[in-house]
């Protein structure tokens, strides 16, 4: 399997498509938000055979069926979307400050972010940062209903005085319409499905398809859509989400109890979707196509379409909530440039330098991000006229 749809816009990225090296895989043991430590117990995932789970698996390799091959062709097409911002219901008002973390492992291995933003902003200092972030946990709350997980409005603010800055991607496991709908940020680039539908900037409703490296599994993905919703049905509280080129089957309202044989129903369905691959993710059996990408590659192809593929003066900084994330700050660390932070509660085996609590944290880090760029970046009236002229 090799087609794709690229379109390369006005940004020198003639060989970003190029076949990229495949990162390492990731192993964490996610806990989840405090309380809910017993959902990832042994005895629960354990039995579950799923990759990344906490027996110890690999957190991204295929569960069923043989790999595809990487692609190996572009074609060239565009496509138009309509973005709409879905507005949360009500403000959220602003929460007090968060307890420090009880966690001594956490604070030594994992130092918050914001008391530790002098080390974060002396990395930054004369490199050229480029912002990551992951949507859900991250930029929004972790919900029961995914169609309600609303950023607010404040956290929409603060993303877009990031992106006056900084060159910014959304990354996330869900469709890109889907991501833009709730973001309503045109000018941002956004890589949805687990990388597999890249977008660069819009102009009015109009976005630049980028990249589709899955393009011909969509016949395949709605085929096991539909298999999956009737295998599912019966039990309470299981969801089947179409994310384009991936499937998410939610198991958050679910009981317990129904954990395992839910897996089992999943894996059943897919022995007859040799071409796709089951891995895990918070409270989520992810379905993705079998082939070599993942939030790994996505960023190497965004930094390559930005340019920066080759340059040492480039800090990418990313910031995720989950083990999927994982696979793209392992491609940062390999290339030994870059700052992980992750969006957690409580301690987790994680690459991620630094850590933050929750998306409330993570818009203060952002405010705190722009505030430093602006006072590093003269006034109009203090550059030279020449410089100004330019």
């Amino acid at each position: 399997m090799s087609n794709q749809d690229v379109v390369l816009p006005d940004m020198g990225i003639a060989a970003a498509a190029a076949a990229l090296p495949g990162p390492g895989r990731a192993l964490f043991a996610c806990r989840g938000a405090a309380g809910a430590v017993s959902s990832l117990r042994r005895g629960a995932y354990g039995g579950l055979g799923l990759p990344g789970a906490a027996d110890g698996g690999t957190g991204g390799e295929p569960f069923l069926g043989a790999r595809a091959p990487a692609p190996a062709a572009v074609a060239a097409a565009g496509r138009t979307y309509t973005s709409r911002v879905v507005e949360r219901p009500s403000a959220r008002r602003p929460r007090p400050a968060a307890p420090p973390s009880t966690s001594a492992t956490r604070g030594r291995k994992h130092p918050s972010a914001l008391g530790s933003f002098d080390q974060v902003a002396a990395a930054a200092k004369g490199k050229r940062v480029v912002m990551f972030m992951d949507y859900d946990g991250t930029l929004s709350p972790i919900v029961t209903d995914t169609d309600m997980a609303f950023m607010t409005a404040e956290m929409r603010e603060a993303v877009r005085d990031v992106a006056k800055h900084f060159p910014t991607a959304i990354v996330t496991g869900r469709c890109v319409e889907k991501v833009c709908s709730f973001v309503g940020l045109s000018e941002l680039y956004y890589a949805g499905s687990h990388g597999m539908d890249i977008k660069g900037p819009s102009s009015k409703d109009d976005q630049t398809v980028l990249l589709h490296p899955a393009r011909e599994f969509l016949p395949v993905i709605d085929k096991a859509f539909r298999a999956l919703e009737e295998r599912t049905r019966a039990t309470p509280g299981a969801r089947v989400e179409h994310n384009k080129f991936c499937l998410s089957v939610h198991f958050r309202c679910v009981a317990e109890k129904s954990w395992s044989p839910l897996a089992e129903q999943v894996k059943a369905v897919l022995r007859d979707f040799p071409e796709l691959k089951l891995t895990e993710g918070r409270k989520v059996l992810e379905i993705r196509p079998s082939i070599m990408w993942d939030k790994g590659r996505a960023v190497e192809f965004l930094l390559k379409s930005l340019g920066f593929d080759d340059r040492s003066d480039v800090l990418p900084v990313y910031i995720w909530d989950d083990r999927t994330d994982e696979d793209a700050f392992k491609v940062l660390k390999k290339r030994g440039q870059g700052l992980g932070i992750l969006v957690s509660k409580c301690p987790k085996e994680t690459d991620a330098s630094y850590s933050l609590q929750d998306p409330t944290e993570v818009m203060e880090f952002l405010v705190r991000l722009v505030e430093w760029k602006r006072l590093r970046s003269p006034s109009p009236a203090a550059r030279p006229r020449a410089q100004q002229q330019k």
